[in-house]
């Protein structure tokens, strides 16, 4: 592989304008499709198969009005209640709103809480009413029963005094008809007061199932509006959203603020903000100090770009053909600026120093390319194995984004290994500074320089931080490990839910609306549980309503349900729509176990009512999504790390090293984990990195952790231990080739460790909310596995080892095909056999 890439290194250099144009056509290729094929991005994150799909599908089959998505806006009075102009305000934007073909409907807050209100004074009225009518029936039948008494007494008098039954019936019987149309009456009075308590008592039902659902505060400071729109809320168009908004913010003229929620809020057709330049920025910086000059600076950069127009403009133009969310081109963003800087940087670090060190151009570019290129691959290869399996766990969402950051990852490493030879051919000496130079050259003529440079590569690799390690290799150890352990410690506290409005910035319009309604309203208006119902067929309207009312009771009687309306009835009345408002929010643990109890309440209220329920909604999802990626963990973890251990085996012929790999990986991870839930989850930190309302981590953050994270981790491996097992081939004893191994590829490492985290951080403060706990876990997971674990315990475990950390048994030695990651075969073959003390030169040149 080594002698291969050698040669695509020789070609490039020497076909430079033409591996150049073809790079360009790509670009303008890419450019187009995206221009002309990109769809609109959404963060629907629902997976086929589930209770909620299928409820959700069922509903837009049955009830199509009331499948499409919803949103809410608050509106606020300025000081104190809302007046009648305010009032009159919102409900005239509410009108305005149901013109837009994309909304279904809206709900008026003031005129559903008005009826509320209305039906509750009705409701007393009536049953006031009620008494005094059952009052006047009882006196009426006290009535009736003492004039049949005395009816009763005068027949019998008569009768004992012996007056023929005609004679007392014609003296008695005008008396008895009256009686008889008294009873008569009394009967329908009875009648027409047990129907009026029924219909009370159907009322009294229906507001005992709307109690704690408002949708005015109480001290009328706040309303909020519904508004049900013809789709699902993921598929709604940035210029929909932006008109919805600009509408409701037409109320300001009455004194009133709106507040939309963040679905309809939520902006994801921008990349780029303000923090992810900052990132970009850092990442320069470290370059122009390492490398010395802005072209060989910007080269990485420019390298780094050109793979993410690629990656990223493919993306986006596959989007108008596949659901994608927000995070995939996020994610291929992030990784395609990080790995693409890293990997251009470390080719371009190799031919630095080769050039100083008196190397042909030509040929130390296709050196580099065979011996750093080679280390590149398959670094590139571990980071896309990890992130293509994420379609193992068929989350279609998760597939999608794996995919496009693993073909972006593979952009870059082809952009490294072609590209970069070839713009290191038209740039030629201007590289490295006039100053460099003539220090480089200084140097190459003094006689006897080679044993000056292998006694300063000595020094070098017996001092600094790999020589302190290697003296006291128990105490780096035990130190490190310790370390990662009790940033771990929170790791076990780790809880999982998709991002709310509590997530925002604070001072979004997303977080407003969140903030006022949970104040105004309670935390679970925010995310309310739809339930749907499967009534029995052949219910008159009076039956589906009763049938209703002991849905909502039922419903009503979990624990930390505030409230369950009837929202809805299918024309046939066999589907019915119910909305449940738990206690709190929608990524609170309590409402997850409310989502649990209904469903594990299925059978008890099907019994009770005979009516199957099913949920469904962004609540029920969300939770859902969340499950169903937790469960996918183990088995994605144990895919990714056996596959990536048998690249590791093929690199390194060893069966420690790729042991070793993994084990700093999981300690890495396990503190990546920790330091998240402790800043996102727990507060900690919060002011430093805009936490206003710590809560449940971002569900899906794990996965993706877990395949960029080792990923990464693998590159720093390959770049770390592969120096070493360099030296310790080219006859270095095992403990001497740690040190000097160490020695060579520090300081690109340390380099490329915190261009990577730079890049990372940048995206901490995201415009896009669930971006930032990603942005940090990277960061926060590259810097301990770079420093912690792949400088410090790797080093100090193989030191430990010796001998044994480079030992595989001999079967398997003839059997594993050998990738020559170390470039062995093009000293073998007299290709770069001028390469030697690259590494002291280059220091001497600096």
């Amino acid at each position: 592989m080594a002698l291969l890439l050698y040669r695509l290194g020789k070609y490039s250099y020497r076909h430079r304008w033409l591996v150049i144009s073809l790079w360009l056509a790509v670009m303008v290729a890419v450019g187009g499709a995206a221009a002309a094929f990109h769809g609109t991005m959404s963060n629907n994150f629902q997976i086929p198969g589930t209770e909620t799909q299928q409820v959700a599908d069922k509903l837009k089959k049955e009830l199509p009005a009331a499948s499409g998505g919803s949103a809410g806006i608050v509106f606020e009075a300025g000081d104190g209640p809302f007046s009648q102009a305010a009032k009159d305000a919102v409900s005239a934007a509410l009108t305005r709103l149901e013109t837009l073909p994309d909304v279904q409907s809206t709900v008026d807050p003031f005129a559903t809480q008005a009826q509320l209100e209305q039906a509750a004074a009705e409701l007393a009225a009536g049953e006031q009413q009620a008494a005094g009518g059952r009052k006047q029936l009882e006196q009426s039948a006290a009535e009736l029963a003492a004039g049949k008494a005395q009816i009763a007494a005068a027949e019998q008098q008569m009768a004992a005094a012996g007056m023929p039954p005609a004679a007392i019936e014609a003296q008695l019987g005008q008396q008895k008809a009256a009686l008889a149309a008294g009873q008569e009456q009394l009967d329908a009075g009875t009648k027409d007061l047990d129907a009026g308590a029924a219909q009370l008592a159907l009322v009294q039902r229906q507001l005992d199932a709307s109690q704690g659902l408002r949708l005015v505060s109480e001290d009328g400071t706040a309303a909020i509006a519904q508004v049900q729109f013809k789709t699902s809320i993921n598929g709604l168009a940035p210029e929909v959203r932006q008109q919805v908004q600009d509408i409701a913010g037409e109320v300001s003229a009455a004194g009133v603020t709106a507040y939309a929620s963040k679905e309809i809020t939520e902006d994801i057709s921008e990349l780029f903000g303000i923090s992810e330049i900052l990132g970009i920025a850092i990442a320069a910086l470290v370059l122009i100090v390492m490398l010395g000059t802005l072209i060989a600076a910007g080269l990485p950069l420019l390298m780094a770009l050109v793979g993410v127009a690629v990656g990223v403009g493919g993306t986006f133009a596959l989007s108008g053909a596949v659901d994608m969310s927000s995070i995939s081109p996020m994610l291929a963003l992030m990784l395609g600026l990080a790995v693409g800087i890293d990997y251009s940087l470390f080719i371009v670090n190799r031919h630095r120093g080769q050039v100083l060190a008196g190397m042909d151009p030509e040929e130390s570019v296709a050196l580099a390319t065979g011996t750093s290129g080679n280390a590149v691959l398959f670094a590139g290869l571990t980071v896309i194995i990890a992130l293509a399996a994420l379609v193992i766990p068929g989350l279609p969402f998760l597939a999608v984004m794996g995919l496009s950051a693993a073909a972006t990852v593979a952009v870059a490493v082809v952009v490294a290994l072609t590209l970069t030879p070839a713009v290191l051919s038209v740039i030629g000496s201007k590289l490295i500074s006039k100053r460099a130079w003539a220090k480089a050259a200084k140097h190459n003529a003094q006689p006897g320089h080679e044993s000056e440079d292998r006694a300063r590569d000595e020094r070098r690799s017996s001092h600094g931080w790999g020589g302190l390690v290697t003296r006291h290799p128990v105490v780096a150890l035990l130190a490190g490990v310790a370390l990662l352990g009790i940033i771990a410690l929170p790791a076990g506290q780790l809880r999982l839910a998709l991002p709310d409005g509590g997530s925002e910035p604070v001072d979004s319009q997303a977080y407003k609306s969140y903030e006022v309604t949970a104040r105004s309203f309670g935390e679970g208006t925010t995310g309310p549980i739809v339930v749907v119902g499967d009534l029995p067929a052949g219910l008159t309207e009076a039956e589906a309503q009763a049938k209703q009312l002991d849905v909502a009771d039922a419903l009503r009687s979990v624990d930390n349900v505030s409230a369950a309306v009837p929202v809805a009835l299918s024309t046939d009345r066999r589907t019915a729509v119910f909305q449940v408002i738990p206690a709190e929010g929608p990524a609170s643990a309590s409402t997850v176990q409310v989502v649990s109890d209904l469903r594990g309440n299925k059978t008890e209220i099907a019994d009770a009512t005979g009516v199957s329920i099913g949920l469904t909604g962004q609540t029920a999802g969300n939770v859902d999504v969340s499950a169903k990626l937790g469960d996918a963990l183990p088995p994605y973890l144990a895919i990714v790390v056996g596959l990536s251990l048998i690249l590791l085996l093929l690199v390194f012929r060893s069966i420690v090293v790729p042991l070793l790999a993994t084990g700093g990986f999981l300690l890495s991870l396990a503190a990546a984990f920790g330091a998240v839930v402790a800043v996102y989850q727990w507060g900690w930190l919060g002011a430093v990195f805009d936490v206003p309302n710590p809560g449940a981590v971002l569900s899906f953050l794990p996965i993706i952790l877990i395949g960029v994270l080792f990923g990464l981790a693998m590159d720093y491996q390959v770049f770390i231990a592969s120096g070493m097992r360099e030296s310790y081939m080219h006859g270095e004893s095992a403990k001497h080739a740690v040190r000097s191994g160490f020695s060579h590829a520090a300081a690109v490492v340390a380099a490329a460790a915190i261009i990577m985290v730079s890049v990372f951080a940048g995206f901490i403060f995201s415009h896009l909310t669930m971006v930032r706990p990603l942005g940090f876990a990277m960061a926060f997971g590259v810097l301990v596995d770079a420093f912690v674990v792949r400088m410090t315990i790797v080093p100090a475990v193989m030191y430990l080892l010796g001998e044994k950390a480079w030992w595989l048994p001999r079967w398997l030695d003839r059997i594993l095909p050998d990738v020559d990651v170390e470039g062995a075969k093009l000293r073998t073959t007299g290709a770069g056999s001028d390469a030697a003390n690259v590494e002291p030169v280059e220091a001497a040149a600096r």
